[in-house]
This record gives C-alpha cells, structure tokens and sequence, in this order.
C-alpha cells in the first residue's frame, strides 16, 4: 500500500481528502494517495478537524495522536498516525476497505 510510510515515532498516511461529501468514508486509492471522502466542507479548518476525529476513531487513536504534516489548505495531505505500526495500519486499512 504506498499510501502508508514507517517513520520512528509512527507511521504517514498519504491522503486525497473529498470534501462536502454524502458520508465519511474510505473510498480507496487513488494513485499514491487513500482517497477518503468527509461530509465537512473545507472551511476554517472544519474538514481537518473532522479528518482527524475519523481517523483517530478508525485507528483507536486520541486525537492529539494524529497531526497534519502536510497540507492543512490542500486536499492532499500527510497525517502522522504517533505510536502505530505499518503494520498495525495496513491491517486496519485492509479491514476497512474490505
């Protein structure tokens, strides 16, 4: 899964982010990229904050374990999942996408 990268102190998780959409939810990949979609429109921050409560509830995480590398104006960004595994990630990853 090339979405996902070790790094010491956890793990980067390259995402394509779908504002304003129907429902949360992982749509899949998209190049190098998780595609994820998330009903929050990109306004004053309100589709990264709803992007990392998401994520930090799919992976069991507080919130305050993720944080946005990259890309708090872009749809593409690089989330710090602090304290995973690659390991740990792809399997959840693979659960919820089958």
């Amino acid at each position: 899964m090339p979405c996902v990268e070790s790094r010491a102190d956890g793990v980067v998780l390259k995402l394509l982010v779908q504002p304003r959409a129907s429902r949360n939810r992982i749509v899949g990949l998209q190049g190098e990229e998780l595609k994820v979609a998330l009903t929050s429109p990109p306004v004053d921050g309100a589709a990264n904050r709803l992007c990392i409560r998401f994520f930090a509830k799919m992976f069991g995480l507080p919130r305050s374990g993720i944080e946005i590398l990259s890309g708090e104006t872009s749809r593409h960004k690089r989330l710090l999942l602090k304290g995973l595994s690659e390991e740990e990630v792809r399997r959840l990853l693979e659960l919820r996408a089958g």
